[in-house]
């Protein structure tokens, strides 16, 4: 007799972890809760932790499925083998740090299922600690400024907002936070997944914006909450943070920035991460201003191998401009013009 092949589920939510034992034995118990199962895998993709993470994973959850790799691939590579393993319409992307509520889910996929140009959804991600507030990481929705500086719906800069229900309604986004994402998974293999070569921030807004700029839209989704630690597996000034931000970014704006604007952006951002390394100086941060002078020595070395890679983004590009780039610096309206919410930078340019 032959046995039953198992079901395909609709959507897999992929939590990646690296040493993370503390925070899935946290955690985790909320997903498995109010993850509803007859749709829905858990899988935990296992960076190779040497915490015990697995064996307490088998012991206390047998229901999770493990995807266990024998080194610390990182964010983006960790995902892109996570997503090769399974066979789901949609994948989410879900830090090990985040505390889910009920029906989470449910408005993403219908958003999903609603519109087959839409790659991606957000939740609307609130902070753990502060639960009034929004989450540094995604916010209601990311978008990004002129000069390629990402920012939030509901947080700009370092200035986050207080949830007054400022957005309450569903909108279109620029990018998903990688702390919660649920992705079309066909979308994001068909773009190429996460830029391995980033190893860890940023990756999820260079795949977003490929994903943008070839016709997809992302969205937000203001009925599912999600509650995010943040800063969990690596401190807000840690200088390896601060070398894989810098870094990744000016990656990010060489890959996909059109050939009309990249060259005056280049030289702004010049000026602008030189500004960042003499302010890291003067406060005595001298290992964060040496991860700024790294990354942008590591960028020139690296930029010449993304040359093919820029070419085809342009290649694919059908939607320029794209609607949700902010056509103003975000420094200078934050710094010089007090514009410390999303609702003030977008009145400027209505």
């Amino acid at each position: 007799m032959n046995k039953e092949e198992p079901v395909r589920k609709k959507t897999a939510v992929i939590i990646l972890n690296w040493n993370g034992k503390a925070l899935m034995e946290k955690f985790l118990p909320s997903v498995i809760a109010h993850t509803p199962r007859e749709s829905a895998d858990i899988v935990v993709a296992d960076n190779g932790s040497d915490d015990g993470s697995v064996e307490m994973l088998r012991a206390a959850f047998p229901s999770v499925r493990i995807v266990a790799f024998s080194r610390n691939c990182g964010f983006a590579e960790g995902y892109n083998r996570a997503i090769a393993e399974v066979e789901a319409e949609y994948v989410v992307l879900l830090n090990s740090d985040v505390e889910v509520t009920p029906g989470w889910l449910d408005e993403p996929v219908a958003m999903l299922d609603e519109d087959a140009g839409v790659a991606g959804v957000q939740p609307r991600i609130r902070d753990y600690k502060d639960r009034r507030r929004f989450e540094y990481a995604g916010a209601a929705g990311g978008w990004i400024d002129c000069c390629g500086y990402p920012f939030c719906r509901g947080r700009v800069l370092h200035a986050v907002e207080e949830d007054s229900g400022q957005y309450d309604a569903p909108a279109d986004i620029f990018w998903a936070s990688g702390a919660c994402a649920v992705m079309r998974r066909s979308a994001y293999i068909g773009a190429g997944g996460l830029d391995a070569e980033f190893f860890a921030h940023q990756e999820e807004i260079d795949l977003c914006w490929r994903l943008r700029a070839r016709g997809y839209r992302f969205r937000y989704a203001p009925g599912s909450v999600v509650y995010h630690v943040g800063g969990a597996t690596l401190r807000m000034e840690s200088p390896h943070k601060t070398f894989l931000n810098f870094r990744n970014n000016l990656l990010m704006i060489y890959k996909n920035m059109p050939d009309r604007e990249l060259a005056g952006v280049m030289r702004r951002r010049f000026w602008l991460d030189n500004l960042a390394m003499f302010r890291f100086l003067i406060t005595g941060r001298f290992a964060c201003a040496k991860a700024i002078f790294r990354a942008r020595r590591e960028y020139a070395k690296k930029k010449v191998a993304y040359r093919a890679v820029r070419r085809e983004n342009l290649a694919l590009t059908v939607v320029d401009p794209i609607p949700e780039v902010l056509r103003k610096s975000v420094l200078v309206s934050f710094y010089l013009k007090g514009k410390n919410t999303f609702t003030k930078l977008i009145s400027m340019t209505s």
